[in-house]
């Protein structure tokens, strides 16, 4: 194990430094930031371990030597690429400063790896779902709400909690949400979900927040913006009072919202703009699941399948 070894300068540097121009020029998250310095500081170890001191110094043999390590460990193929990716863009902000003259990676096959289809709730799980939150306490109107949400404009967890009360115009039935890399969109919200935030904000009972938490929508008992992890379980909670067999996540209403939509006839173009991706590839995953759905309701259903 390499873990215990420390960085060499050089590559201590380096990383510090793209990581400060990434996260300035991308907007990345914390969480993002956390993750590529996780990655290519293992990268970095690995290579101290057998002498390489600096970016400049790794050779494709090299590289190609870490990755078959990391086939070792049978990690699972999306993390394997995810640590790729932070090192080709490592060496792309190496090559743009003019630290190294050609990356290690120059040349290196582009790995595919298998993309799992997004798990979708079905219609009645839903349903169940949103109707399972207490009515009768603060809290049961707040995961309401919240439920009502992320099902009505199939915005990431992340985004719903992250509202502030001037992001919400719900006379025009809209939302300003910001989303990966701080981009902002204009995120529709349905009949439900309005009617769940108008009584979820206009309850007497909703917590009184803290000064430097005044701003948000969706709050804690203490007063405190909610996190996503008092979220997961309040979905774990209400799917559990709903009798669902599986355990849902935040996100999986998200799945669900581009997957009903799709089923109902709506065109891609149009859920890409709802769901706020970059490329209509990263929706297009979604049109699998719609066809999945249709293949399982005709092999139940006809009688040559």
């Amino acid at each position: 194990m390499t873990d215990a070894l420390p960085l060499a300068p050089a590559f201590e540097r380096a990383v510090a430094q793209y990581l400060a121009e990434f996260g300035a020029a991308r907007g990345a998250s914390t969480h993002s930031l956390r993750a590529y310095r996780i990655d290519l500081e293992d990268f970095a170890r690995f290579q101290a371990a057998r002498g390489v001191d600096s970016p400049a110094a790794v050779t494709p043999r090299a590289l190609r030597a870490w990755l078959a390590e990391l086939d070792a460990r049978e990690l699972a193929r999306p993390t394997i690429q995810r640590r790729l990716s932070a090192v080709r863009s490592f060496y792309k902000h190496l090559v743009r400063r003019g630290d190294v003259t050609q990356a290690p990676t120059a040349g290196l096959p582009r790995r595919r790896g298998e993309r799992k289809l997004p798990r979708a709730l079905s219609k009645e799980e839903v349903e169940a779902l949103l109707l399972a939150p207490d009515a009768s306490t603060a809290a049961g109107r707040r995961d309401r709400a919240l439920l009502e949400l992320l099902y009505s404009a199939g915005v990431r967890a992340s985004e719903a909690i992250g509202l502030d009360l001037a992001d919400l115009d719900l006379e025009r039935g809209i939302a300003r949400v910001r989303g990966k890399g701080k981009k902002e969109r204009l995120a529709v919200v349905g009949s439900h979900a309005q009617r769940a935030l108008r009584d979820y904000l206009g309850d007497p009972q909703r917590p009184r927040p803290l000064p430097r938490h005044a701003t948000a929508v969706f709050l804690g008992p203490r007063g405190t913006r909610l996190t996503t992890r008092t979220l997961q379980r309040s979905v774990d909670t209400c799917a559990l009072k709903a009798g669902l067999a599986r355990k849902p996540t935040p996100h999986m209403l998200r799945h669900s919202f581009a997957t009903h939509l799709l089923d109902a006839g709506a065109d891609l173009r149009s859920v890409q703009g709802l769901l706020g991706h970059a490329h209509l590839t990263t929706t297009q995953i979604y049109t699998h699941v719609s066809i999945e759905r249709l293949r399982e309701v005709y092999e139940r259903a006809h009688p040559r399948s």
